[in-house]
């Protein structure tokens, strides 16, 4: 029996009505949320992206600041608007689009963000939260994710993970988070002996590696929940001489006759990003004025 399509698209749009809820009631306190999102150059996909994000955090109930500057800012000029919108009460999450100019230190100017205002959760304050089990602000990606797993699989104490890649956006804290749902966690990568063998032993499969269709049908544990992080354009000849289509990091029709539920690429994680992304704003706003957080 095929596997069951998780529908992040769906998932999202019930976080983002939530969000909206919880929103619309802070309003009559006077407390509006706020995201800046700072944008570096012109590059195309970013410039969609940043679109997209204002737009969505408008349709959520909150403010949206936005703040352009040429690929020729200096990483200077980029750390005094931080310190900015740190010392702004009215800014409650700041997100700085990425990649930066190669000119720009990437980790210095996030380190530079208030870890309050952090709502990417890439600051190392925020990372050692999350490690440690404290309140953070949690990495976007991979809480969408997990909120993706627990759709189909609520209880995931004592299940076996396997997260295949350790990059600091997704692979690390995606395995924090797992171990805190009291997971059995292995985090796998290029240099991992036996890929598939370990793999196979996943109920749950994390793919974050960014290599097209790295994962193979015959990775994945019958039954298993199988979650597709990549992103990738591929050449489609079936779609004309030029164009391109989207895969995930797992060959999905190979996939899906074997797993339990998985994410398609798009349509899977993809979504959720953005939603936690709002989520995050708003649990930041509440936690600065010391009101109670929302239950998402």
């Amino acid at each position: 029996m095929a596997a069951t399509i998780i529908d992040g698209k769906a998932i999202a749009e019930r976080l983002r009505a939530r969000v909206r809820e919880e929103a619309a009631r802070l309003a009559p306190s006077g407390v509006t949320p706020a995201l800046a999102v700072v944008l570096v150059g012109e590059n195309p996909a970013s410039q969609v992206y940043v679109k997209s994000k204002s737009r969505q955090t408008l349709e959520a109930g909150m403010r949206s600041f936005d703040h352009a500057r040429p690929a020729s800012a200096t990483q200077q000029e980029l750390l005094e608007l931080v310190g900015r919108l740190n010392a702004d009460p009215e800014v409650d999450g700041i997100l700085v689009q990425l990649p930066l100019p190669p000119q720009i230190d990437a980790q210095r100017v996030l380190e530079a963000i208030d870890p309050a205002k952090d709502v990417d959760g890439f600051h190392p304050v925020n990372v050692g939260r999350l490690a440690t089990g404290a309140p953070a602000l949690m990495p976007c990606t991979p809480l969408g994710s997990l909120m993706l797993i627990r759709s189909v699989r609520p209880d995931l104490a004592g299940a076996e993970a396997v997260v295949v890649g350790r990059s600091n956006i997704v692979g690390k804290p995606m395995a924090q988070l797992l171990i805190a749902e009291s997971c059995t966690v292995t985090v796998a990568h290029s240099r991992t002996r036996d890929l598939p063998g370990v793999c196979r032993r996943a109920d749950i499969l994390v793919a974050a590696v960014g290599r097209p269709e790295t994962i193979r049908g015959d990775f994945v544990k019958p039954g298993a929940v199988v979650i597709d992080v990549g992103i990738n354009r591929v050449p489609n000849p079936a779609a004309g001489e030029g164009k391109t289509k989207l895969v995930g990091d797992v060959a999905f029709e190979e996939a899906r006759e074997v797993a339990g539920a998985i994410t398609p690429v798009p349509g899977g994680v993809g979504p959720m990003t953005i939603a936690c992304l709002l989520r995050n704003t708003l649990v930041a706003a509440c936690r600065r004025r010391g009101l109670p957080e929302p239950e998402l």
